[in-house]
């Protein structure tokens, strides 16, 4: 598969659906609390969808890993569970950590992001995880700049898991955005700097680490969608869209 580099107009374009994914998000944030049913969150999203006239990237998607089509517009991972994960008839629980990932199009162009939160009342160790999680998306942004490579982000993830003592799993990690949603370069969370595809303006790309407390094993539940940590432990996962540019990159799912 071909690595597209769009024009400034290109990036432009794909700005609305990047604030309509950061908006959907937000909302599911605000939305989650003890006592929500996971179903209750996707047709929440799903309502927000139709009311933009955006067009889900999950609701049909059926990739070789999958058990497709999946079915949902949302992906809800709960506790253990932190990737893919189908909404089913489950009301959250107090202490409960969540991960809502989403992806939509808007006007032909796609934006893909992921937030996690703990509903009711933390658990140290979960607030703990979220945030690491999020320090490794914040150091793999801040590389991403022209003049270094695929390998250069991967590795300021894998860098930040192994300062807080997390181990790495690279078997589903970031990609390409544009027209579709998954397309190349692969992003894995962690590598070697100087290696890989040269980052150049215009690449637009999903950058997700994901992280479990104990393990880096993972099991896939009997619905062929949900992953788990192979051990029970709990998991995290952010992720945002960006677009490198000519300096700073540009953060197209942003939450206000």
């Amino acid at each position: 598969m071909a690595i597209e580099l769009l024009t400034p107009t290109q990036v432009d374009e794909m700005r609305p659906a990047g604030r309509f994914v950061g908006e959907v998000l937000t909302a599911l944030q605000e939305a989650a609390d003890v006592g929500v049913n996971l179903l209750e969150l996707d047709a929440l999203a799903h309502r927000m969808i139709t009311e933009r006239g955006a067009e889900s990237c999950y609701i049909d998607y059926a990739p070789s890993f999958g058990r497709g089509p999946f079915g949902k517009v949302l992906c809800t991972s709960v506790n253990d569970a932190v990737l893919h994960g189908l909404p089913h008839d489950y009301a959250l629980a107090d202490g409960d950590l969540v991960s809502f990932d989403f992806a939509v199009s808007v006007d032909g162009w796609v934006c893909d992001s992921a937030v996690s939160v703990v509903v009711g009342e933390p658990r140290e160790e979960d607030l703990r995880l979220i945030d690491v999680t999020q320090q490794a998306l914040d150091a793999a942004i801040a590389v991403a700049r022209p003049g270094n490579r695929v390998g250069d982000i991967g590795r300021a993830i894998g860098d930040v898991a192994r300062a807080n003592d997390l181990r790495i799993n690279t078997q589903f990690g970031g990609h390409g955005v544009g027209r579709t949603m998954h397309g190349e370069p692969h992003i894995p969370n962690d590598g070697r700097p100087g290696r890989g595809f040269p980052l150049k303006p215009g690449l637009v790309i999903a950058i997700e680490p994901w992280f479990l407390q104990t393990t880096d094993e993972i099991v896939m539940d009997p619905d062929g969608w949900t992953i788990r940590s192979a051990d029970g432990s709990r998991g995290a996962h952010v992720e945002h869209t960006i677009a490198i540019t000519d300096g700073d990159p540009i953060v197209m799912t942003a939450r206000s």
